[in-house]
């Protein structure tokens, strides 16, 4: 029997540096890239499309059966694909950022998507950096690593404002951060697959932390562990 690919868990909440971070290591080893916050991103903007409300479960699960989501890497970017359409942008917009955070706490969207998450990173032929804020507890509790990033919230706050103004989103400091607070409670205290660290994952402050010294550490980690399989 092959072995399976190498499978590496990143989670922690918005701003902490999660997605860059999984998007260096994934080029630096030869990785692929499952951001399974832009899945939920996506089953987001398709219900809100078709105006659906967050809550209707009959409906999300029925949505999830016609939704595709796939990712390609171009040049330096991770670009998402919904149903063949390049969405990166537009899933990212605050108002879908907080449709995405209340529709990942339905039960039935969380187990719909559960093994499309699973299949991208089995289907890899080396290994798979997967981002969110459930893998190493919900998606890949048997992860070969382990991480979860943190920082203090205005540092997430000043981060995720600085993204929203270079990519032409006009938001208050004050707005980000109203938005993220909330997005934190809402992530942290719902039923199913709150957003908490794994017991066994490695955590990691990076508010005064440079990308590069989290990358080395995570990617010294990850060479250590892929050595003594």
């Amino acid at each position: 029997m092959s072995q399976r690919p190498f499978i590496v868990a990143i989670d922690g909440p918005a701003g902490a540096g999660k997605s860059t971070v999984s998007k260096v290591l994934a080029r630096r080893l030869g990785f692929a890239l499952v951001d399974t916050g832009a899945i939920y991103r996506s089953v987001a903007l398709k219900a809100r499309r078709e105006g659906l409300a967050f809550d209707d479960d009959e409906k999300l699960g029925e949505l999830l059966t016609r939704v595709h989501v796939s990712f390609q890497v171009v040049g330096e970017d991770n670009h998402v694909f919904l149903d063949g359409e390049d969405v990166s942008g537009e899933i990212r917009t605050p108002e879908n950022s907080m449709a995405a955070s209340q529709v990942s706490s339905r039960p039935v969207v969380r187990a719909g998507l559960l093994s499309l998450q699973r299949r991208l990173a089995l289907e890899t032929p080396k290994g798979a950096i997967l981002e969110g804020r459930d893998i190493g507890t919900v998606v890949f509790p048997d992860a070969d690593a382990k991480f979860f990033l943190e920082a203090d919230p205005d540092t997430r706050a000043r981060r995720r404002f600085e993204e929203l103004f270079q990519k032409g989103v006009e938001r208050s400091l004050e707005e980000v951060l109203a938005d993220q607070i909330k997005r934190d409670q809402d992530d942290a205290s719902r039923a199913v697959a709150p957003l908490k660290p794994a017991e066994d994952a490695m955590r990691l402050d990076s508010t005064s932390m440079p990308l590069s010294e989290v990358v080395r550490i995570l990617e010294q980690t990850i060479l250590a562990r892929m050595s003594k399989r």
